[in-house]
């Protein structure tokens, strides 16, 4: 294995083993939004000393504020959805959701005319989103409980979607890590202000080794490391094939639940998540246009 392709899968495996990691930490004691809210506020004092320190700015050219305003709003409801989804639903069905990711992507980019999807992309897109409904059918419980984990889980990939096409015009001018310096302050202070009755509420009673462990690794980790290293893997081969690699998460993040949280998947959930994985294969053979969008992990 070759130096980039061990960045990719390491990144890859990150994120997968982030969605575990945040199941985890919002299911023994720390309220969703409350736990979002101080994950973002650390990973951003992280992208802000390490772009300062490599680039000495932080400077947005103002025809470019839209984007980044669009991107930070993008932030905002992703991260709302992503920490209730976690702690409503399992890691494993989160993860199997996420898969969409891809397909939301292109529909976006093709509503603002970046890209132009043939006809296997949008066969992809339905026999994905029939996973999904494959998923929801096979959730228990009621709209307050993994049903709505569900859909929020949805609406996780189509906000993350999103946010990454959103920010194509910013990648052309600009660093990863001066974007994400100016977007994540400004999508993180709408979330602290919605977060502030949990964060009242959050105490840290109990909280052994494990759960700082784990929300150490949630900010380092997929938060920030994974942008070193996926963008300098992107750079060296290109998005095509270091999106092959992003295809893996859903698979290491149903894989990690099940060691970890001892997680299992009923039949509809199963058939449901071959039907997205089936999609990204149909996806990946169909032909792109040239100017791709890269999805990134949470």
């Amino acid at each position: 294995m070759s130096t980039v392709d061990a960045m990719l899968l390491g990144t890859v495996l990150l994120w997968a083993l982030n969605i575990v990691v945040t199941r985890y930490v919002v299911t023994n004691g720390f309220h969703p939004l409350a736990y979002a809210t101080i994950r973002y506020f650390a990973a951003i004092l992280l992208f802000v000393a390490y772009t300062w320190w490599r680039e000495r700015t932080f400077r947005i050219a103002r025809r470019d504020l839209r984007y980044v305003a669009i991107a930070a709003a993008l932030i905002f409801l992703n991260q709302l959805c992503f920490a209730n989804s976690a702690h409503l639903t399992s890691a494993s069905t989160l993860g199997l959701v996420l898969g969409t990711t891809p397909i939301f992507a292109g529909i976006i980019a093709t509503a603002v005319g970046l890209e132009r999807p043939s006809r296997p992309f949008w066969i992809a897109a339905a026999v994905s989103f029939g996973g999904v409904a494959l998923i929801a059918a096979g959730a228990s419980g009621s709209f307050t409980g993994a049903l709505l984990g569900d859909l929020l889980a949805v609406a996780t990939a189509a906000t993350w979607a999103g946010y990454s096409v959103a920010i194509v015009p910013l990648m052309r001018r600009y660093s990863p890590f001066r974007i994400s310096s100016v977007v994540l302050p400004l999508g993180w202070v709408p979330l602290a202000l919605v977060s502030i009755p949990q964060v009242s509420a959050q105490t840290v009673d109990g909280f052994g080794w494990t759960m700082v462990l784990a929300f150490a690794f949630a900010v380092v980790g997929p938060l920030f490391l994974t942008n070193i290293l996926w963008f300098t893997a992107v750079d060296r081969v290109g998005p095509s094939r270091a999106t092959l690699f992003a295809n893996l998460e859903p698979f290491f993040a149903v894989l990690f639940a099940v060691l970890l949280l001892s997680e299992s998947l009923n039949a509809l959930e199963l058939a449901g998540g071959a039907a997205i994985a089936a999609g990204i294969v149909i996806e990946r053979r169909g032909e792109r246009s040239p100017e791709q969008v890269v999805v990134l992990g949470e």
